[in-house]
């Protein structure tokens, strides 16, 4: 049978019993509807209370959940058990709660979501087998660092990490620990392998059908902007201080975005993700559909990503040129079409220029 989470906005002047005495009243009747309980997360602070049901249907939670005690749920997602458990860290009551004649669960599923980019940069210096026991090596002290800072891996795969951590403190001092391991630049660590890292908070059901969907899509695009760096939100920001005291988050390799420049990186992000693929598309494109001037755009894009807008678009291509090559589903000339670059001959070029090797020799020495 489907799970599936949901939502309750809850007003002022309910408590966290009430939320169990409700959650009670749905016990006892779900049989009715073909539902089973599974757990609840509850947030005084934030107003809000998430079920996780298993039902045959949406319509059967918000019939329930109506008959049960009126409260109909503002949004309903299906979920997958396994993914739920990597973020939220349960799918069933806490023990220490079903040791009470009440249920009363005062634990938020509010969560700092945090993404670690392994990027290669380069394949100037590193032959594969070296490069193949770096990458291994860099995995092994990420792992070691979130397992300090109790974080959970929600999915790893090729050079990338998505994780959960119910503390933000605990999220932003994982990620200073990890950049200072192998982010900064010594003997010790490969200046061919890149490291970002984006930081956001949320919570696992909004408007969208994914859960986490809206906090996952801007920490990653917060990895993807900037090469290098972490990169955290404002409310990332100014949860560290209070959690810490008011003491000031900072660090030289790390980039707190203000309210505006969020804004700023998802009218970028939205628009590249629509455009890439058009071989005309150019800074231009930029500045007229994003409303800046030439001048404050490049002003922008600068602050932000240390790249001109063209060199972000070209960069852009080429990472994902080289994904679609690590794939080795199409040949070096369809991938060059199919990320916007006018000729075979050009993307080489510029394939060589950024990484240091001709596609051809990637393909043959390096795809995974």
């Amino acid at each position: 049978m489907p799970i599936y989470m949901d939502r309750h906005d809850i007003p002022e002047e309910i408590t966290a019993v009430h939320v169990a005495q409700m959650h009670r009243e749905d016990l006892k009747i779900e049989h009715l509807y073909g539902c089973k309980g599974m757990t609840y997360w509850c947030d005084e602070k934030r107003r809000t209370a998430f079920c996780l049901i298993q039902a045959p249907n949406k319509k059967a939670i918000q019939d329930m959940h109506n008959h049960a005690h009126g409260e109909v749920p503002h949004r309903i997602i299906e979920v997958e058990a396994s993914i739920v458990e990597s973020f939220l860290g349960r799918i069933e009551d806490p023990e220490k709660s079903q040791k009470t004649e009440l249920n009363i669960i005062n634990d938020p599923a509010f969560r700092t979501i945090m993404v670690v980019g392994l990027r290669k940069s380069s394949f100037k210096t590193m032959d594969p087998n070296h490069m193949i026991g770096e990458l291994l090596n860099y995995n092994r002290s990420i792992l070691q660092s979130i397992d300090k800072f109790l974080g959970r891996v929600v999915r790893q795969k090729s050079g990338n990490f998505l994780l959960s951590f119910n503390s933000v403190t605990n999220a932003v001092l994982c990620s200073q620990e990890v950049f200072s391991k192998l982010g900064g630049v010594s003997k010790d660590k490969s200046p061919d392998i890149q490291l970002s890292i984006g930081l956001h908070v949320g919570v696992p059901v909004t408007e969208k059908d994914g859960i986490f969907e809206d906090t996952i899509k801007l920490a990653e695009r917060f990895c993807t902007m900037a090469h290098g760096k972490i990169v955290l939100s404002q409310e990332v920001k100014e949860l560290y201080e209070s959690e810490n005291l008011n003491v000031k988050l900072s660090h030289k390799n790390i980039k707190a975005l203000s309210v505006g420049e969020e804004k700023f990186v998802n009218q970028l992000m939205d628009y590249t993700e629509k455009e890439w693929t058009n071989a005309a598309f150019n800074s231009d494109h930029f500045s007229k559909n994003l409303g800046y001037s030439k001048s404050q755009l490049y002003r922008k894009m600068i602050g932000l990503t240390g790249k001109s807008p063209n060199s972000f678009i070209r960069d852009y291509r080429l990472t994902k040129a080289l994904d679609l090559l690590d794939k080795k589903v199409n040949n070096i000339s369809e991938i060059a079409f199919g990320t916007g670059f006018n000729s075979p001959a050009y993307f080489s070029k510029c394939f060589m220029d950024n990484f240091g090797i001709l596609p051809s020799k990637y393909v043959q020495n390096y795809a995974e």
